[in-house]
C-alpha cells in the first residue's frame, strides 16, 4: 500500500520519513489548499484539444470549494480571445480569473513607465489589439517607438524580425512577454515560441530583454494571492513545465504541483534539481487527491 501512496505522490529527494507519514503530511498540505493556479496549454488542454478528463476534473474541485485562476505564458492570443478559448471548450471562466503574461507585462509598464504611448510589437494581431485597448498605439516599420514588445509572435514576417532588432540595436527599451522556447501543441511541429524569439535577436543584437515576465517571475503569484487575499500555504500552482510552472511555485513559495500531461516527464524532473510539492499524472488525480484530503481530514 506504502508503494502505491509513494508512486502517487512522487518525492524528488530521499526521506527519513516513513512513505505513509509522507503521504498523510501530502495530503494536509492538500487540505489547505483554496485556490488552485493553473497553467493552461498543456495541463487542462493541449493545442486545440481538451483533454478528456478535464471538465471532470473542473467539477470536482468546484465539489471540494476550491477556486481558481487559468494563467498562461502563451501571449499569442489577448486575455478575451483566451476567455472565449476557455468557454468554447466547455470550461467555465471570466476575466476576473484568468491571467496572461501580455496583462502582467502591461501592468508592470503601466506602472514603471507612464511616459510610454508607442510600441514596436513582435506579435500577433489580437495581442496588438490588446495593447491598443489598453492606450497605447502600435507603430509600423517606419515609426520610432518608445519601446518595444517581443511576444509569441505566430504571424510574424522577416521583416518584423530584423526591424525589431533594429530598434533594440538603438537602445530602445526592450521587453518580453514570457520565456517559453516552445509551445506543447498537438500538431506534428515545433512551435518556435517567445525566449527563442528573443534568443534570436539577443544573437543579433548583443541585448537580452531587460525584463522578462511571465512564469516564472514570482509577481504573477503575488497578484492573485492579494486579489483573493490568500496566503502561500493556501495556493499551489498546477503546470507541466519545470523551469516555468514549478520555478515560480518554489520562488513565490506556494506549492508546486507537476502534472505529467504536457512538457516535462519524470526523467525530467529527475535531471533538474526541482523539488515540487506533488507530482501526478494529470490534473484528475489532482482532483480526486483533493477530494480524499477534504474527506480524511478531522473537523475542528
Amino acid at each position: 500500500m506504502d508503494s502505491v501512496k509513494d508512486s502517487v505522490f512522487s518525492v524528488v529527494k530521499k526521506s527519513i520519513v516513513p512513505p505513509c507519514s509522507v503521504y498523510t503530511q501530502k495530503l494536509n498540505m492538500l487540505n489547505k489548499i483554496r485556490h488552485l493556479v493553473f497553467d493552461m496549454d498543456g495541463t487542462i488542454y493541449k493545442g486545440k484539444t481538451i483533454f478528456p478528463y478535464t471538465l471532470k476534473a473542473f467539477d470536482m474541485f468546484d465539489s471540494c470549494g476550491v477556486s481558481y485562476t487559468y494563467l498562461t505564458n502563451n501571449s499569442s492570443l489577448s486575455a478575451k480571445d483566451y476567455v472565449e478559448k476557455i468557454n468554447t471548450l466547455g470550461l467555465r471562466g471570466d476575466a476576473e480569473n484568468l491571467y496572461t503574461s501580455s496583462l502582467a507585462t502591461l501592468a508592470y509598464i503601466r506602472k514603471h513607465h507612464p511616459e510610454f504611448h508607442t510600441v514596436y510589437l513582435l506579435g500577433t494581431e489580437s495581442l496588438k489589439v490588446e495593447f491598443r485597448e489598453a492606450g497605447y498605439s502600435v507603430v509600423s516599420d517606419d515609426t520610432e517607438p518608445d519601446f518595444v514588445v517581443v511576444a509569441f509572435a505566430t504571424d510574424m514576417t522577416y521583416a518584423s524580425l530584423c526591424k525589431s532588432a533594429w530598434w533594440i540595436k538603438q537602445g530602445k527599451p526592450y521587453f518580453a512577454t514570457h520565456p517559453d522556447k516552445i509551445c506543447p501543441t498537438d500538431l506534428p511541429t515545433v512551435l518556435i515560441d517567445c525566449g527563442a524569439i528573443y534568443d534570436c535577436i539577443a544573437s543579433a543584437t548583443g541585448r537580452m530583454p531587460d525584463k522578462v515576465f511571465g512564469k516564472p517571475d514570482p509577481s504573477m503569484i503575488e497578484g492573485i494571492m492579494e486579489q483573493h487575499g490568500l496566503k502561500p500555504h493556501e495556493m499551489a500552482m498546477v503546470g507541466d513545465r519545470l523551469y516555468t510552472d514549478i520555478e515560480m511555485a518554489r520562488r513565490a513559495g506556494v506549492m508546486g504541483v507537476l502534472v505529467l500531461s504536457g512538457e516535462a516527464t519524470r526523467d525530467d524532473l529527475n535531471k533538474s534539481g526541482l523539488n515540487p510539492e506533488l507530482v501526478v499524472e494529470n490534473i484528475m488525480e489532482l482532483a480526486e487527491k483533493i477530494k480524499e484530503a477534504g474527506d480524511n481530514s478531522t473537523p475542528p
